[in-house]
């Protein structure tokens, strides 16, 4: 799966000289959280949050009146606050490179651009949606968690028990178990019942950590 199946296109930007006030507005109409910014060629110059414009802001500290403080605010260009080192990803970047660059940079969405034009933006709300998927968390069946040993052939184990069941396998997802030597996979079932299930895989795995119809 790659960047250019989940991001969100066409991007909403905007121009330098547009106001924090505007700024704002734009992201509450659109429920956006961040706003790419490109110059009158359309070249990307930089990246604006919700964050950024709020921090943008007075304190409710001041001694200013209302009036003159949003004169100030006015007067605030996204140029002003924008972060200029914007870090992009290409279309063809596998999704959870994609994630891994926004978990260690601790930062919500990535711009993406293809031979220096903007055409998407990739989010952590579109990466939960994948999630969400890789879970099988809108289909029904019996969810299905075990402790399997670290070596070839565990999950084909799995998948042969599931199969001669005649389940049928939603979701398989694994993790890193309790310790080097062990994983834990998690599955999503359907077509199986759920106590069938547990006592056909039971024997056959390290542990059942857990098993629910959901």
């Amino acid at each position: 799966m790659f960047v250019n199946e989940r991001m969100s296109h066409p991007v909403i930007s905007v121009h330098p000289d547009l106001s924090i006030q505007d700024a704002l507005a734009l992201m509450r109409q659109e429920r956006i959280r961040r706003l790419p910014v490109v110059d009158t060629r359309g070249k990307l110059v930089g990246i604006v949050s919700d964050r950024d414009l709020l921090h943008a802001s007075p304190s409710d500290a001041t001694s200013l009146s209302v009036w003159e403080l949003n004169y100030l605010i006015s007067k605030i260009t996204i140029e002003q606050i924008m972060t200029k080192d914007v870090i992009t990803v290409a279309p063809d970047t596998p999704v959870e490179e994609a994630a891994r660059v926004m978990a260690d940079n601790k930062i919500g969405g990535l711009p993406v651009l293809q031979e220096q034009e903007l055409v998407g933006m990739i989010t952590e709300t579109d990466l939960f949606k994948i999630f969400l998927e890789l879970l099988g968390v809108r289909e029904a069946g019996v969810r299905l968690t075990v402790l399997v040993a670290d070596v070839p052939g565990e999950l084909a184990k799995l998948t042969s028990i599931i199969r001669n069941l005649n389940g049928n396998i939603i979701a398989m997802v694994q993790v890193s178990g309790e310790s080097s030597s062990n994983r834990e996979v998690t599955l999503k079932v359907a077509g199986v019942d759920q106590q069938v299930l547990a006592d056909a895989v039971e024997p056959e795995v390290l542990k059942l950590i857990d098993i629910r119809t959901s």
